[in-house]
């Protein structure tokens, strides 16, 4: 079993070389429900001597897993998508229950799992080589790709089953073998979905889980037999990922934090913009790297939008996700980090900044221990402002008035972040503009959230990326990959003697 109960309380176990172990641990961390405060699970806070029985289960298994023709790894996904569709509620379920979200951000958020899976499905189609004949003469090229060996996933609390199916499926069908990493807030997902991963089939020590902090992210970084290293969580920390994963050798992927910009122009249909502003900003209880939290509406367009949007946004109901279907926004992961959204809220009051929409002020009658707030807009907002300069990560919409298309591009541009930004707009020629000229790498018009299905790659730029190959699509495929090329030249025989051994044991 994935966990171990006590009373109510469960504790996380480590799955290595196909069994579900304890930690070595002695020091361990508590799992919330964010929605009543109450501790739910705890967390072996594991170091060195747990990774290295992992890493070391994965690398035996890697060894005979990457002779598996790939068509039986992707079998082995098409048996785990089912199972994953199969058991789709309890698995959403399980994310509202550890992480808060509302059910219908939860089962959303498995969708977008569940497709990543499917990409995976398809990898023979891509893990094709590439070949030339005759290159020059008599010599033929030919290209092919080989898996790494034990690749490592590190994911952030704010979507405990998504983020961790960015990785592994693609991983494991290129011939991989996978050690996750699950946030020590949010475990249980993982858990979960390991446990149909194994009824899958999956074999033993291909797919492991570690626990853990720092200490344990250090020793999947530093391992020798650990070949790649992909990321998702705050700026700072996937800086440090990068370079100590890369100073070790390793191949890294590091997504981070972000400061995405939707600007608004006079001309843009307002129902639509004020629904998916909203949603960007707000969704999630704004816990994720996408959402829209910053506003930026040019010329004219602020008289109409802010009313409208504060109106609507004072409307979402707000309370616990564990027994509410219909509440709009969910409680935040921990008190801790409640705190900081409403520090922050405070500086941008401080800063001189209108408070149009106050969260702070929300209260669930029935989860007084739940760590809520509500939505918040921030207006009149200035460039130098820390509500617009750096990410809060909550339920926080700050708003920078602009002049023209070019004042909100600008701002925009000197922002070192670049995961994503929007325009809303009925002028294509603006929509072209604020496309080519927007430094960022994934942009929505009349979109709010931009984020890529999983045939597409997760394209960050700037502070909100580092590496070279990004999550999901083609380049994920790459990312799990090496190539190896292949130069051949065969000389005709002279004299009708063939000087080749073997042609001369079949010839005695």
């Amino acid at each position: 079993m994935a966990v171990t109960q006590s009373s109510a309380v469960t504790t996380c176990k480590l799955l290595v070389g196909g069994e579900w172990i304890d930690s070595s641990a002695t020091e361990f961390s508590e799992v919330f429900n964010p929605s009543t405060g109450e501790v739910i699970a705890r967390v072996p806070m594991g170091g060195a001597q747990d990774v290295d029985k992992a890493v070391q289960a994965a690398q035996a298994a890697f060894e005979e897993w990457r002779e598996v023709p790939i068509v039986e790894r992707a079998r082995l996904m098409f048996r785990f998508k089912n199972l994953l569709e199969s058991n789709y509620e309890e698995i959403a379920r399980c994310v509202t229950r550890e992480h808060g979200k509302t059910l219908p951000e939860a089962r959303a958020s498995v969708q977008r799992g569940i497709e990543v899976v499917e990409f995976a499905c398809g990898i023979p189609s891509l893990y094709t080589g590439e070949s030339i004949e005759n290159i020059a003469r008599n010599v033929d090229c030919e290209t092919v790709r080989h898996p790494l060996g034990v690749c490592v996933g590190v994911v952030p609390f704010n979507f405990p089953a998504m983020v961790p199916l960015w990785m592994y499926p693609v991983a494991l069908t290129c011939g991989n073998s996978f050690i996750l990493k699950p946030s020590e807030k949010v475990p249980l997902s993982s858990l979960l979905i390991a446990e149909l991963l194994i009824k899958a089939g999956v074999p033993k020590g291909v797919f492991n889980i570690v626990h853990g902090g720092r200490d344990c992210v250090d020793a999947l970084l530093i391992h020798p037999l650990v070949r790649a290293v992909s990321f998702v969580g705050s700026t700072p920390v996937a800086k440090y990922i990068y370079e100590t994963g890369t100073k070790h050798g390793k191949r890294v992927q590091s997504a981070g934090g972000a400061k995405n910009h939707i600007i608004i122009m006079p001309d843009a249909d307002m129902d639509q913009t004020v629904q998916a502003l909203q949603a960007s900003a707000f969704g999630c209880a704004g816990e994720r790297c996408m959402a829209g939290s910053l506003a930026l509406p040019v010329g004219e367009a602020a008289e109409e939008l802010l009313p409208r949007l504060v109106e609507s946004a004072a409307k979402m109901k707000v309370g616990r996700t564990d027994v509410d279907e219909k509440i709009d926004m969910g409680p935040v992961i921990t008190s801790q980090h409640l705190n900081h959204v409403r520090k922050m809220i405070d500086r941008g009051e401080a800063e001189g900044a209108t408070i149009a929409l106050d969260g702070r002020k929300v209260q669930v009658k029935d989860a007084p221990n739940g760590f809520f707030i509500g939505p918040t807009v921030i207006d009149k907002a200035k460039p130098e402002m820390s509500v617009v300069k750096e990410e809060i990560f909550g339920p926080v919409l700050s708003v920078v008035r602009c002049q023209t298309i070019q004042d909100a591009i600008n701002l925009g541009n000197n922002c070192p972040y670049g995961n994503g930004a929007v325009i809303f707009t009925n002028s294509g020629a603006t929509a072209r503009e604020f496309k080519h000229n927007f430094n960022a790498g994934m942009i929505g018009i009349n979109v709010g959230v931009p984020a890529p299905m999983a045939w597409f790659p997760f394209t960050g730029w700037n502070h909100s990326f580092f590496g070279d190959l990004h999550i999901q699509g083609r380049e994920g495929i790459q990312f799990y990959t090496q190539q190896k090329m292949t130069m051949t030249r065969w000389f005709a025989p002279r004299s009708g003697k063939f000087q080749d051994p073997i042609w001369k044991e079949r010839n005695k």
